[in-house]
């Protein structure tokens, strides 16, 4: 089984419910600490020498979870630390003693927090000069801790200007763009940008401040398990429930989507379609959830305040048993200052639909006037229920082929962008719906031992001519099947510059059945532990290089330090040897040569494109800069000459877009195909893709989002998309044309 690497981020969270066990007691830390220890020593890919360098990392790696800015420790913090545990943390985790030392440093992080809190409302108090030449740099990734408390509250006001400048400068802009649109200005209600500023920090502070055993034991065994490799990580029992929901995309809950709000309350910004909150009725968007009671005892004493609480504390609190109730206590959207509502809704099983699996058919008219009829099928991630086995994302994903199969697509273009990986079994059997039976994916253990996993099919299911569409966020599974089929010659890959880059294969295990006997095993946690590394047929790990595509399409995260190779501790890249049974097809059958000379041609003519690259040159400037003014009038231009660049891009987009909508309905027609649909049987409809987004979900509208003026992409199909269809209709031009001359073979070969 392979872990999901992100699913997407974000600040809202979907309210779930599995059981917690009724227990009064919880494991022993210190023990849990020792026996993870054990187990990464015995079980960890790496088999990394255990000794005082490896403490060091441990040591490094808390300190940078907690502090990952260096805001907060000084460097006398630090050396004091580590002079005490730096080289001995490896020692006493075997011992059965790291805990206290853990405990030890979080203390301290909290009396930091609360200083540079309080040194917050100190400064805002004040007059705040925004004339000066004083800057801040946007990342302290690569900063030295601050020397001293001194210097600490010197770095620690530029922030706190930074901050309040930022929040003052977005309401400026807001202010005109909703002036310029006849609009209501979504920030004339607000509190004053210092307030505001107030009550970010104050909800910072009570995140730190609300922290159990479990919390502090999670944040440093997160940081040992991750100074193996990044993806190695221990996992608390509600993370483990919420990684179970994710893979079998259900859960039970309300069906809600929380947003943490500065002022303290938990924000309603999402209600699934069918879901319990939403057939109950009374829970509303923008509805602020105060107060919650788990039993539902109908007593205001029962009810827990919620006001700063962590979002992840929140949705604990709502979790419970299928069929039972809980109470929130809300203000309702609108409403008066004070006036509250108590809303029971009964929790129950909530289907993810958003992230299934989904196809689409797209007919599109060449300038000839032929039809061709390209298929579509996204898959968010590998999704699978690894305790019943009921939801199988190659189960969806065949269904949905099968369907495009019998609506006589002449291609097919398969979405992995923004899919994080999941099952290693369901990539595997889904790689043979395109591919003859033979390798898959190569797994080599610690010991050096290699096994091919084959695909099950013994024929596949479709043949024809095939576009995978990645970017950076495609990783683990995506990288197998794009790589797969990439090594095959099956299929034309084309995306960011590579895929996301991990490699590796993780596998959960329950550190309570690691304790000693008698001992008390409740919320002892998970293990979730780097056990293999997987390799492509051709023998190429993924590791670090990820996937590059055939065709590589301008992307802004070409800027950005996206990928496994800008994550600490990842493991290194390498080879074996190519699969004994893999024979990959003839690659001439893929045209990619001309393929690319076609795609340049659209990429250098496309004004879209030219936007991006230029986009990339700024981003790549702005962070090697990594540096943002203070000064008032100088940000105020910058804003001015992007405010200018956007309109100016705008206007030319609006005009240009409005003749690429009359072109597009004269050449497409889109068809969506759900699950749902295939489950019913129903023929396929005509949608608007540029409409109708086929959201599960209601969500609340954003007043700041409302007043973006940028063009929506024609049709719905963004830049990648709509260049992913003309390669494939190239693809699909160039081997009919083959076959018609002779030049393919019947079985797919040239001659």
């Amino acid at each position: 089984m392979i872990n999901i690497w992100l699913r997407k981020a974000t600040i809202a969270i979907t309210l779930s419910c599995l059981c917690n066990p009724a227990c009064a007691q919880q494991a022993d830390f210190n023990e849990v600490g020792r026996q993870m220890a054990i187990m990464l020593q015995n079980s960890h890919f790496a088999r990394l020498p255990y000794n005082a360098e490896l403490s060091r990392k441990f040591f490094d790696d808390y300190l940078k979870d907690l502090d990952f800015q260096k805001l907060y420790f000084t460097q006398a913090d630090v050396d004091g630390f580590n002079a005490k545990y730096g080289e001995r943390l490896h020692t006493l985790l075997l011992q059965g003693n790291s805990i206290d030392a853990a405990n030890e440093i979080y203390a301290v992080f909290k009396l930091r927090v609360e200083a540079r809190v309080k040194q917050t409302e100190e400064i805002l108090k004040g007059d705040l000069d925004f004339t000066g030449s004083e800057a801040v740099m946007m990342s302290r990734k690569e900063a030295a801790w601050p020397k001293n408390e001194t210097e600490a509250k010197q770095t620690w006001a530029l922030q706190i200007k930074e901050a309040v400048l930022g929040e003052t400068l977005r309401r400026e802009v807001l202010a005109r763009m909703a002036k310029e649109q006849g609009k209501e200005d979504p920030s004339s209600k607000d509190i004053d940008p210092s307030a505001k500023v107030s009550l970010r920090y104050k909800r910072l502070l009570a995140s730190v401040m609300d922290v159990d055993d479990e919390d502090v034991a999670n944040y440093f065994l997160s940081a040992v398990s991750r100074a193996y490799d990044p993806h190695t990580d221990y996992m608390s029992f509600r993370e483990m429930s919420r990684f179970k929901d994710g893979m079998k995309n259900e859960l039970v809950g309300i069906g809600a989507l929380l947003q943490a709000e500065e002022d303290g309350a938990t924000i309603i910004k999402g209600i699934v379609v069918g879901g319990p909150a939403d057939k109950e009725g009374t829970l509303k968007l923008n509805d602020r959830v105060v107060a919650v009671d788990t039993l539902n005892s109908s007593d205001s004493d029962g009810m827990t305040d919620i006001m700063f609480m962590k979002i992840d504390k929140v949705v604990d609190l709502i979790r419970g048993a299928e069929g039972t109730s809980v109470s929130l206590k809300v203000e309702p959207s609108g409403s008066a200052p004070g006036e509250t509502k108590l809303i029971v809704i009964e929790r129950d099983k909530v289907e993810l639909k958003d992230e299934q699996a989904s196809g689409e058919l797209i007919e599109m008219k060449n300038m000839d006037g032929e039809t061709r009829r390209i298929g579509v099928i996204t898959l968010p991630s590998f999704y699978a229920d690894f305790d019943t086995g009921e939801t199988r994302c190659s189960v969806d994903v065949e269904r949905i082929l099968i369907r495009l199969i019998e609506e006589k697509m002449d291609g097919l273009i398969f979405d992995l962008r923004n899919n994080g990986g999941g099952s290693l079994e369901e990539v595997r059997r889904m790689t043979g719906f395109f591919v003859p039976r033979g390798p898959v994916v190569q797994v080599k253990n610690t010991l050096g031992q290699v096994q091919v996993k084959d695909s099950d099919a013994g024929k596949p299911i479709y043949s024809g001519p095939m576009v995978v569409m990645t970017d950076k966020s495609s990783a683990s599974a995506s990288e197998i099947l794009a790589g797969a089929l990439q090594d095959y010659n099956r299929a034309v890959i084309i995306g960011d510059s590579s895929t996301f880059g991990k490699g590796t294969v993780q596998q959960p295990m329950d550190i309570g059945r690691m304790l000693p006997l008698f001992a008390v095993r409740n919320k002892a946690g998970f293990l979730k532990v780097t056990i293999q590394k997987f390799y492509r047929p051709s023998g190429s790990s993924t590791q670090m290089e990820g996937v590059v595509p055939n065709i590589v399409i301008p992307s802004i995260t070409d800027a950005l330090d996206v990928g496994e190779a800008y994550l600490d501790n990842a493991l290194p890249h390498d080879r074996i040897r190519p699969a004994a049974d893999f024979n990959p097809l003839d690659v001439q059958a893929l045209f990619i040569p001309r393929l690319k000379i076609l795609a340049q041609e659209r990429i250098e003519s496309s004004q879209d494109f030219n936007y991006v690259i230029q986009d990339i040159l700024k981003a790549k400037e702005r962070l090697k800069e990594n540096s943002v003014s203070l000064n008032k009038k100088d940000r105020e231009k910058e804003l001015a000459e992007s405010d200018a660049m956007n309109k100016e891009r705008n206007l030319e987009r609006r005009e240009r877009f409005a003749k690429v909508v009359q072109e597009d309905r004269k050449k497409f027609t889109f068809y969506r195909i759900t699950l749902d649909d295939l489950e019913k049987g129903s023929d396929l409809k005509v949608y608007d893709p540029a409409k109708d987004n086929g959201d599960y979900m209601r969500r609340a509208v954003d007043a700041t989002e409302s007043l973006d003026d940028t063009p929506k992409w024609p049709s719905g199909l963004n830049l990648e998309k709509r260049e992913a269809i003309h390669v494939l209709r190239d693809l699909v031009d160039l081997t009919e044309t083959a076959k018609m001359t002779g030049m393919i073979k019947g079985d797919g070969g040239v001659r």
